[in-house]
């Protein structure tokens, strides 16, 4: 059967997609006063969406709601959304009603996060779930006692993984696990995952049911269907994908690459802005959402399901993408990392890592949290007086480094656990001590990311096996104690304060 677009012209394949009701901009003049046949104003005709963006936006043909976390409401045939309540005895067109709950039922309203959508059969609607073809390159359990993952002890370094030719690989079976803490089955730690993949999910749909995706494609755009509607995701940009949420990826431009970070306790939610004020960082209303979309497909679809890290398939006649409308705010989003307005010393010395925070995810310690993603591109350093490279540091935390563009090149990562030192290399620093202080660009054509979590990852077998891995190559002490060089001024200064002067040992 198929169905019928609207009148956004969005829809892809058989699907119907949300009419976005707009007119060219976004304004209607048919309900506003009138003198004398004059118009002498304008009316918005529904809330804003992305649909005025120009067109052929990094390739992407759907349109978005805007907002993080904000309460939405979409329908792709008119009137299916119920009024006043959310399960009436009888839905428009015989549709079922189908929640689905991302916080504890009883969560204060603040941080309670759920959906409710009205779909051609539920999700309940298969044949039983069964073990499947596993991804052997998929863990979820990074207890100590697990003899495939290892305490990450130096700075450590890999090379962008390359596509596979040889085979065919989609999403789900391109993931590969470099390391995480806690274990998915108690819903405390986290996950660091890498993908390549060279084929579309045909006829098949992920759901996660361990924790929260945040993908990040370095190589080539991800074409994303969910439940909730579609999303296009090129490099430059991120997509989170909640816990318990069907969704299947298409690769337009071919081969696609790219790194997952999985949150299996808590949500992301965006950093408290402090004395910021209301704005800067990341903000609210860039962070876009899909509109309803759906399929008329009664034929064989696959739903492998990743629980405990292990991969489970049902088999259904229907597809999952059939939902006609929704509404809530436990939805899939994606955001532009470039939009992101970078706050920076301007007087003298650094700013914490913290303000590069797009997304953050809390931990049960108050001030503490569990996990910062965070990112950098070009911006202008304008300190005095000041050491400008990244200063030698030891942090509580563990970082990883990813690149989109720039740096070690797309796909290229380094990393350390927490209190590992790390710094600029010697030539990096005599650079930094010399350099004149004007006002100069840094990380000019380059997007990276940042991960800090607050526990250590631990390293799976694969992560240090495979061929892109390698310790840091630095030589150990290569740095001068340029100390030495005073140390005549440092003892003449002594002598002179009648305090002993220092005789070193060499």
């Amino acid at each position: 059967m198929n169905g019928h677009a609207e009148t956004n012209g969005h829809s892809k394949s058989n699907g119907v997609t949300a009419s976005n009701g707009h007119s060219q901009n976004g304004l209607t003049n048919g309900a506003v006063k009138k003198t004398n046949q004059i118009t002498i104003g304008a009316t918005a005709q529904s809330s804003f969406d992305t649909s005025g963006y120009p067109k052929g936006r990094k390739d992407d043909p759907y349109i978005y709601q805007v907002g993080f976390g904000n309460m939405f409401a979409s329908q792709a045939l008119p009137g299916v959304l119920p009024e006043g309540q959310n399960s009436p005895q009888n839905n428009k067109y015989d549709l079922y009603a189908e929640g689905i709950n991302g916080t504890s039922m009883t969560a204060p309203r603040a941080s309670n996060q759920r959906t409710w959508l009205y779909r051609i059969l539920p999700s309940l609607s298969h044949n039983g779930t069964r073990h499947t073809t596993q991804n052997p390159y998929l863990e979820s359990d990074f207890s100590p006692s697990n003899p495939k993952v290892h305490v990450n002890h130096t700075q450590i370094t890999w090379s962008p993984h390359t596509v596979p030719t040889d085979e065919k690989v989609n999403f789900i079976h391109g993931i590969r696990t470099m390391g995480g803490n806690g274990t998915a089955v108690s819903k405390e730690g986290m996950a660091m995952h890498i993908y390549v993949a060279n084929e579309d999910m045909e006829k098949t749909a992920l759901v996660n049911n361990d924790g929260d995706f945040l993908i990040v494609p370095d190589l080539g755009r991800l074409d994303i269907q969910t439940e909730f509607g579609r999303l296009m995701v090129a490099p430059g940009e991120i997509v989170v994908i909640q816990s318990g949420m069907r969704f299947r990826v298409s690769l337009p431009d071919g081969p696609s690459r790219g790194t997952i970070y999985e949150v299996f306790g808590n949500h992301f939610v965006l950093p408290e802005l402090g004395p910021l004020g209301a704005n800067g960082m990341a903000h609210s209303r860039d962070f876009e959402y899909p509109v309803a979309s759906f399929d008329v497909d009664q034929t064989q679809w696959s739903i492998i399901h990743k629980t405990g890290g292990k991969l489970f398939e049902a088999k259904q006649n229907h597809t999952p993408f059939d939902v006609v409308a929704w509404h809530g705010n436990y939805i899939p989003y994606k955001y532009d990392l470039n939009k992101f307005s970078i706050v920076q010393a301007t007087d003298k010395d650094h700013t914490d890592p913290s303000v590069y925070c797009v997304l953050m995810v809390q931990s049960k310690l108050p001030g503490i949290s569990f996990l910062e993603f965070c990112v950098f591109h070009a911006f202008w350093t304008t300190t005095e007086n000041t050491f400008r490279p990244p200063y030698f540091h030891r942090n509580s935390a563990a970082e990883y480094v990813g690149f989109v563009k720039g740096g070690r090149g797309p796909g290229g990562m380094f990393g350390y656990s927490g209190f590992i030192p790390h710094g600029p290399t010697e030539a990096e620093w005599q650079a930094g001590a010399t350099e004149e202080l004007v006002p100069k660009r840094l990380f000019e054509g380059t997007i990276g990311t940042l991960i800090e979590p607050y526990q250590m990852l631990l390293l799976t077998d694969y992560a240090i096996t495979c061929k892109e891995y390698s310790e840091y190559s630095q030589e150990p002490y290569t740095y001068l104690p340029n100390f030495l060089k005073h140390l005549d001024n440092v003892n003449a200064e002594l002598k002179a304060s009648g305090r002993p002067e220092i005789t070193p040992l060499l």
